[in-house]
């Protein structure tokens, strides 16, 4: 109540209501007059005192001061509005933070139900109380030195990417390790080449950085190395399974890319996407496991093995970069919570989240197998079998409007995506239907409906 009557009476004193020299009631007459106390009342007229628009003087009724800056116009300020960078980087599509989570098939999201959450509650209870140097204050933000070792064991062995601790940065996701390198090795108007389609997320994060952006296009070997433009000085590639048409980058091709790297003096973002469920063809490394000098960072998450809502990435760098980066990752503010970093490293070294991922893993393979088998059904549909991942794409063969199939899907509660939205300039049109969720039952009652629905708008 002071507060409000204080904001009543200085709009009041603001828009020239009460003039410099105006008597306002005492305490005890404006609080009969206004059925409130007098403590009331004195609050509000001492924040007035407070701001210099009202004397009190014992004995006399409280006067309005004359107030020079607060001015008596009665205009209002203008709306503020965002700046052309900041428009454009708000009006950038990004179909997986944008999408509603609120249905079925969704791509990019892991299965909730399979989240070992007694497990992992536990491990941040004993990080909680653990207090190990470090945890309480600001020092290590660029990563948990538990969880960077553990990173680098786990990468060496499971993708043959060798990287000291110190070469590992902890991020809160592949979005924020782009926007990271992005900011760090290029200035506003650079050239970027990323796959087309790709990550939204990617795209956002280079366009909010200023770059110009190159498509390049998707075949069945994965990006075409021969059409990255010359003067790219960053070129964002998900080798293992391309998000989202789930192609694998050819092991010439990796070579080839490399190589223009090199050439042309460029950084290649590795988003090492899914390989965490790589049914055909493990033995492939990563593409930073390939390389000789300081051409690749490597990056990934946990946000499939685990959940995005943890915010747990990571980014293995050259050598000439850590520094650079972990000054810059420090002042952008890329710390992620040190007791989830805790946890994390404690569960990747007691084995428990390797457990936790082949039994994940199982079971994403038999869905995803279960969807393909049922949606090559569809005469509508080119469908790519995946092979690991959470998701898979298919595509309209006589180009169908999307729009008109995924709004029947909808009213159904189901989500999958407009492969279009992850375009940059490839007119095809189809879905992209996650499958970490997608029980026998639900892909016979799903597949039924996206039949209908393509008949629907034939």
């Amino acid at each position: 109540m002071p507060v409000q009557l204080y904001r009543d009476l200085l709009s009041a004193i603001r828009g020239g209501e009460l003039a410099a020299g105006a008597l306002l009631p005492s305490s005890r007459a404006a609080a009969g007059q206004l059925d409130v106390s007098r403590s009331t009342i004195n609050e509000a007229y001492d924040l007035l005192r407070s701001e210099g628009v009202l004397r009190i003087r014992p004995g006399a009724v409280p006067e309005v001061l004359p107030v020079q800056a607060v001015g008596a116009s009665k205009r209002p300020a203008a709306a503020p509005s965002p700046s052309a960078r900041g428009a454009a980087l708000a009006e950038e599509r990004n179909t997986d933070s944008d999408r509603s989570e609120d249905g079925t098939f969704i791509p990019g999201l892991p299965d909730e139900a399979l989240f070992p959450a007694d497990e992992w509650a536990r491990l941040l209870r004993r990080a909680a109380r653990s207090r190990p140097g470090g945890l309480a204050g600001y020092r290590e933000t660029f990563g948990h030195p538990a969880l960077r070792a553990a990173l680098a064991e786990r990468l060496a062995a499971d993708r043959g990417v060798r990287a000291a601790p110190e070469q590992i940065l902890i991020t809160p996701g592949t979005q924020a390790s782009l926007h990271l390198i992005a900011q760090v090795m290029t200035d506003p108007g650079a050239r970027a080449a990323m796959e087309d389609p790709g990550f939204p997320g990617a795209r956002a994060a280079l366009h909010g950085a200023g770059l110009r952006i190159a498509p390049v296009p998707i075949d069945g070997d994965g990006m075409r190395p021969d059409r990255i433009p010359k003067d790219a000085r960053l070129i964002y590639v998900t080798p293992s399974n391309q998000y989202p048409l789930g192609a694998r980058l050819s092991l010439p091709r990796r070579l080839d890319l490399l190589e223009r790297a090199r050439h042309q003096d460029a950084l290649i973002l590795e988003d090492d996407y899914d390989s965490e469920f790589l049914w055909r063809g493990r033995e492939i490394a990563a593409l930073a496991a390939h390389g000789v000098g300081g051409e690749v960072v490597y990056m990934g998450s946990a946000a499939k093995v685990l959940m995005p809502a943890l915010r747990i990435g990571w980014m293995k760098v050259p050598e000439a970069l850590v520094e650079p980066l972990r000054r810059a990752h420090r002042n952008m503010g890329l710390a992620v919570n040190l007791h989830a970093q805790a946890a994390l490293a404690e569960m990747m070294r007691s084995g428990r989240y390797r457990a936790h991922l082949r039994r994940i893993a199982r079971s994403y393979e038999a869905r995803g197998m279960a969807l393909a088998d049922a949606l090559q059904g569809i005469d509508a549909l080119d469908v790519t079998r995946p092979d690991g991942g959470v998701q898979l794409s298919a595509r309209f063969v006589d180009g169908r409007p999307e729009s008109a199939v995924l709004s029947r899907l909808a009213i159904a509660g189901y989500r999958p995506a407009a492969l279009s939205s992850y375009a940059i300039s490839d007119p095809a049109t189809g879905l992209v239907a996650g499958y970490s969720d997608a029980t026998p039952d639900r892909v016979r009652r799903f597949t039924a409906v996206l039949a209908d629905a393509l008949r629907g708008v034939g």
